[in-house]
């Protein structure tokens, strides 16, 4: 009995102790701009100057909440940090005027969903205004660690750039260019078809697609002349698109039979 009873005194000691020594412990030591009640001004940019320890590398994101829900608002990217203490930096910005946040809520760990815990909360009144920022000067660790993001995402392109692609990656990129090729041709000629093929009512259903899609086309055509940054994503607006109107041809085919199956 005395046996047991030692073992399990070791046990909860270890499980006590754990924790303690592998838990990352993330604070804010100062923000800009400085106060606990702020308005915004428009497009600008609310920064954290952070201290952190941890045992191990990881990456850290600065999230506004309110009321214990999201706000509408961009967040920074996290580079690497190394294990041990130093400093970090999380900014974010709030899309519309109006927009309020009572807390920053401040995660770390791989990006996981799992292993990304909140490590560290930040209570504050924030409201986004839809006047021009205020042109004051930043403190300098602004600038400081602004800069040392930048050359981290710099240094990590160059790595990515510099890194051969492997035979799984190639094969996952050509099978996603031909799957877009593939459902972009489909979406447009699986209700062209219906068109010329179908009568009535079923050619009016058929049209839907296909004015779906050549609206897609049109605006990715229209949006790309006007800015050629404002549809970086149009494969995924092909594919996302084109599987639906591919889904609703597919529906409309398998009716279209079974009706003149049961008129037959």
């Amino acid at each position: 009995m005395r046996l047991w009873a030692m073992l399990a005194c070791m046990a909860v000691a270890a499980l006590a102790f754990h924790p303690a020594r592998a838990q990352t412990q993330v604070r804010v030591t100062e923000t800009w701009p400085a106060g606990d009640s702020i308005t915004l001004g428009k497009n600008q940019n609310f920064y954290l100057h952070l201290h952190y320890a941890s045992d191990q590398p990881m990456h850290i994101w600065a999230r506004p909440y309110f009321q214990g829900t999201p706000a509408k608002a961009g967040s920074n990217p996290s580079r690497v940090y190394p294990a041990g203490d130093g400093e970090a930096f999380g900014w974010f910005f709030l899309f519309d005027p109006g927009t309020q946040v009572d807390e920053v809520r401040i995660s770390a760990g791989d990006g996981s969903y799992n292993r990304t815990p909140v490590v560290a909360t930040y209570p504050v009144s924030i409201t986004g205004g839809d006047a021009p920022a205020p042109d004051t000067t930043q403190p300098a660790w602004v600038g400081t660690l602004n800069a040392a993001d930048k050359a981290a995402q710099g240094t990590d392109y160059q790595k990515a750039v510099n890194t051969p692609s492997s035979a799984g990656d190639v094969a996952l990129f050509s099978g996603f260019v031909l799957a877009m090729i593939a459902i972009g041709i489909l979406s447009l000629a699986w209700p062209a078809w219906g068109l010329c093929r179908w009568r009535g009512g079923w050619r009016l259903l058929a049209a839907v697609p296909a004015a779906v899609m050549a609206f897609v086309v049109l605006r990715i055509l229209m949006g790309t002349a006007i800015d050629p940054t404002s549809h970086n994503l149009w494969p995924f607006e092909i594919v996302m698109w084109g599987g639906l109107s591919c889904i609703g041809m597919l529906l409309l085919g398998i009716a279209h039979k079974l009706l003149a199956a049961k008129q037959a």
